[in-house]
């Protein structure tokens, strides 16, 4: 992953970091996801949201408006 890429959502639940994502890009944020869940155990690990570093306060309120 390219540096200046951070964190900003995690979740065990693919749906829930797809939604993020997904409302993130209706707002122009750049967002992709990262699996990092055990492909024969589905309760092991967590799917994280990524952006720029640069969009952080943006989609931080982006979020709390959506309740996320």
């Amino acid at each position: 992953m390219e540096k200046d890429w951070i964190k900003i959502f995690t979740s065990t639940d693919f749906y829930r970091a797809e939604i993020v994502k997904q409302v993130l890009i209706e707002n122009s944020i750049d967002a992709v996801l990262l699996n990092k869940q055990d492909s024969a155990y589905r309760s092991f690990g967590a799917i994280e949201v990524y952006i720029h570093q640069e969009d952080f306060s943006k989609a931080v309120e982006i979020m709390a408006l959506n309740q996320f």
